[in-house]
């Protein structure tokens, strides 16, 4: 899966592919052919986003609520759609904020990004994730030692 992220006032590359605006709003002097579509349900809902501005809540905070948020069926099927989207190529991810690092678009890459990789079979068994079980003589030797 093919799938970066840019400031939707950079102008438009030959290489950006799908050009997908991750907005509520629609951004102010952008005109609609810059955009191949536009899933505002993958934007923070604006009481979240309002409170993040205003400095209510942390980045950490914004972050555990937005991605909780990806988990309502309307926003599901905007994923599913970016998804479909990257399967016949790159996917660009637009929004307007600034400062990268803290913007919705990144962490709806790495979720789209993380979602691919689990759903293509590479996580490991569950099977081999569980801790090794005690041996019923090892339990014994724990009670043992307890007592004396």
């Amino acid at each position: 899966m093919d799938i970066v992220t840019k400031r939707i006032y950079e102008p438009a590359a030959p290489d950006d592919g799908q050009r997908v605006l991750i907005m509520r709003l629609w951004p102010r002097g952008i005109r609609k052919e810059r955009v191949s579509v536009w899933l505002k349900e993958l934007g923070p809902v604006p009481p979240l986003l309002r409170a993040y501005l205003d400095d209510a809540i942390t980045w950490p905070q914004y972050t555990r609520r937005y991605l909780a948020g990806l988990a309502r069926p309307e926003a599901q099927a905007a994923i599913a759609e970016v998804g479909e989207r990257a399967t016949h190529g790159r996917v660009t991810l637009l929004c307007g904020c600034a400062d990268e690092a803290r913007c919705h678009r990144s962490l709806l890459r790495a979720y789209l990004l993380d979602s691919a990789r689990a759903s293509s079979g590479r996580t490991t068994d569950a099977r081999a994730r569980r801790r090794p079980r005690r041996r019923a003589r090892d339990v014994g030797r724990r009670r043992r030692r307890r007592r004396t």
